[in-house]
């Protein structure tokens, strides 16, 4: 009993440390802009300043941040999706000359650091006069080595006596992954879709080289707006940053359900 009570305490004290942060922002979002900066700081707010968050949101194009945001979040999560899900296939099951020297190969891409591929990527995107639109940001991150290893390892785990039962009545490889193989690996297209569009939705570096101008910037090039010549608007500024995290909740927890749900409807049939 005491044990349980020692762990649940541990506990506790992690999620205040990893989760006050959090609380610090939105604090901050419903203070004036000089009881941000007083010292020493307080917990909470003396006054409560909701309306920080409709200044924070009509002061800038903050519904064109967000549009701008969700258009190269869900795109890039959509092709990257479909993208690992047959790359994914290929690797796990498909059987060719090369496939382990090239899936090692693939793999090595992982150990590139990001930053390596800017220079290149925006050569690349300024030789296509692709440079301030929406392919010019979408495209060159879509093709990720993450997710196909991901789906790879995830189709592995399906028994190959579903997908010889479909061959023997007929179905072709692109009906067995569809019909077959995706609707069993939906724990790991929501893992995957999550950590991408979460992913996406907070990029800053790449929209930034890429994307000019207010009308195009998305939420995190946009909330930089609020440092101007005249000093930063903390408080309308942790405003929008909090504005622009509920997408992400949200969908985190929509896909828990379905990731949940998923992993049930699997364990009971492999019970079966």
């Amino acid at each position: 009993m005491m044990l349980d009570i020692i762990n649940h305490a541990a506990l506790g004290l992690v999620a205040i440390a990893f989760l006050f942060p959090f609380f610090w922002m939105v604090s901050n979002a419903v203070r004036s802009n000089v009881e941000v900066t007083a010292i020493p700081a307080r917990i909470l707010p003396e006054v409560f300043e909701w309306g920080n968050f409709a200044a924070a949101w009509t002061q800038l194009p903050f519904g064109r941040f967000f549009l701008n945001s969700a258009v190269i979040a869900v795109c890039v999560t959509a092709i990257t999706v479909v993208v690992s899900c047959l790359s994914g296939y290929a690797f796990a099951r498909l059987k060719f000359k090369g496939r382990e020297t090239l899936l090692i190969g693939y793999i090595g891409t992982l150990m590139v650091p990001p930053l390596m591929l800017i220079i290149p990527l925006f050569l690349i995107v300024n030789k296509l006069n692709l440079v301030n639109t929406f392919a010019g940001v979408i495209l060159p991150i879509s093709f990720g080595t993450f997710g196909a290893f991901l789906m790879r390892q995830f189709f592995l785990s399906i028994p190959m006596e579903l997908e010889e039962a479909a061959r023997i009545d007929g179905a072709s490889r692109l009906r067995i992954l569809v019909s077959i193989i995706v609707p069993l690996s939906m724990p790991a297209i929501g893992l995957l879709s999550l950590f991408t569009f979460i992913g996406q939705w907070n990029n800053f570096l790449w929209p930034l080289i890429v994307m000019t101008g207010a009308d195009n910037a998305t939420l995190p090039v946009g909330l930089t707006l609020f440092q101007t010549q005249q000093g930063t608007q903390w408080n309308y500024l942790m405003a929008g940053a909090t504005l622009s995290m509920l997408p992400g909740i949200v969908l985190a927890i929509i896909l828990q359900k379905l990731i949940y749900n998923s992993i049930a409807l699997n364990a009971g049939m492999g019970g079966r």
